[in-house]
């Protein structure tokens, strides 16, 4: 692509200063080098158009929403300038994109303000806009804007049960779901569910624990199965989860065989159900098996799944070769989750010295997960003086997790030793650290 653009600059293609040439051919050309660099070198963008400017070349409406999608933060404010002074905000594509970036950026003040520009009901940037709400977290204002719409796309819908997914609001994502399903858009056939609704929906299932969020989830499964939808890579891997975080292995296991194209994700939910429902051998086979196949190249999420399985099975030989493996045989570089799995793993196995050499020997600061399982380990197996070494560094990241300093504390008091409990105690108060309150709740159905 560089090459290309050389050669369209060394043979003068952007420079048009003759008065007889098409004025919109500068415009065409540079829009396509703009498209070229947003999909292959976005930084790149910015400085084609700052080319474009000082050439005296006009952009018009197919020129700034690549270049809104590729500029950072600092830069939308005025690139809104340029499009304002050149009279093109009239054009809701523009329009949408501008929204659709200054919420990305967290400015929604922003973003409203250019949704009220939009002259007349477009669909599309009422979607835009409820997305934005959405992704500020203000699902007051996103149901405020659905409920004043004249007419919704599934868009509209699968974007409300996506928001409050995104914002944690799980049950509310559930009843909403139920909503659509009763209402003349879907009854009357004005709006067919996709994809991406079904998936919103079954992550919710996924997300909550109980019989009710399980009953839910098998219902729409059962719709998807009645409706005849085709049990895509993103559904079925979203029924997967669902099934193997509920206990359902046998569901989830039949999902996966009647899968008829599987990608890494899919993969990825089958091992992880294996090996959190004591299958921990079947998840390293399946295993075995994705790496056999054409095409699929396992990624972080897959080697977390195959570490879990190794450390809840005491497959300790094939977990070390694993995350050895993980960069030189895959070009996986490991985060903070796949060094928790080995310090799990060897903690697990009573192996205290090798998991501290682990903690002690990893490019970054330990997080509270991993220091935890330690800890877990040390009390497990009695190594209270190598328990109290890692606990320090915990204070020095000052953490205000309370769990791990008081479970440090209660390994100590289980030996007797009084004073190092009360210690660590007196340096939990002055490190500003509190204990959490136990609480009981009840869900009412």
């Amino acid at each position: 692509m560089t090459q290309i653009h050389s050669l369209v600059i060394t043979n003068g293609y952007l420079n048009f200063h003759k008065p007889n040439d098409n004025k919109w051919m500068p415009t065409l050309l540079y829009n396509a080098i703009i498209r070229a660099y947003h999909v292959h070198n976005h930084k790149k963008v910015l400085d084609i158009f700052t080319q474009m400017l000082s050439n005296q070349i006009s952009p018009n409406t197919h020129t700034f929403p690549p270049l809104l999608k590729s500029s950072h933060a600092s830069v939308v404010t005025p690139i809104h300038g340029q499009a304002l002074k050149r009279g093109i905000l009239s054009d809701p594509f523009v329009l949408t994109t501008l929204l659709v970036v200054y919420a990305r950026n967290s400015r929604l003040f922003c973003a409203q303000k250019v949704f009220e520009e939009v002259p007349h009901f477009c669909i599309v940037a009422s979607n835009a806009m409820i997305n934005a709400f959405s992704m500020n977290g203000n699902m007051e204002g996103a149901l405020k804007l659905f409920r004043r719409m004249c007419y919704r796309d599934v868009v509209s819908w699968t974007t409300m049960v996506n928001g409050f997914v995104v914002n944690g609001e799980f049950y509310a994502a559930i009843r909403f779901f139920g909503m659509m399903m009763t209402h003349n858009d879907v009854v009357n056939c004005l709006v067919k569910l996709n994809e991406a609704t079904y998936v919103s929906v079954l992550s919710s299932c996924a997300n909550l624990e109980g019989k009710a969020a399980l009953d839910f989830g098998r219902q729409v499964h059962g719709y998807i199965v009645v409706k005849g939808v085709d049990l895509g890579v993103f559904v079925g891997t979203s029924l997967i989860n669902l099934y193997g975080k509920m206990g359902c292995l046998n569901y989830a296991v039949n999902v996966f065989r009647v899968m008829v194209v599987r990608e890494v994700c899919t993969w990825n939910a089958m091992i992880s159900s294996l090996a959190s429902n004591g299958r921990e051998k079947e998840a390293l086979d399946l295993f075995e098996k994705m790496k056999k196949l054409q095409g699929l190249k396992p990624n972080s999420i897959t080697f977390v799944a195959v570490l879990t399985a190794c450390s809840r099975g005491g497959f300790i030989r094939e977990g070390l070769k694993l995350f050895g493996s993980m960069s030189s045989e895959f070009q996986v570089v490991p985060i903070m989750e796949h060094y928790g799995c080995v310090v799990d793993l060897l903690g697990r196995a009573g192996h205290i010295q090798e998991a501290a050499d682990i903690i002690r020997n990893m490019p970054f600061q330990p997080d509270e997960s991993v220091l935890g399982a330690f800890l877990g380990a040390c009390r497990i197996h009695g190594a209270i003086e190598l328990g109290e070494e890692i606990g320090k560094k915990m204070l020095k990241l000052q953490t205000q997790q309370c769990g791990q300093y008081l479970l440090l504390s209660s390994m100590n008091a289980e030996k007797e030793r009084w004073d190092h409990a009360a210690d660590l105690r007196k340096e939990i108060v002055e490190s500003g650290i509190h204990k959490v309150p136990a609480f009981s709740m009840v869900h009412l159905t």
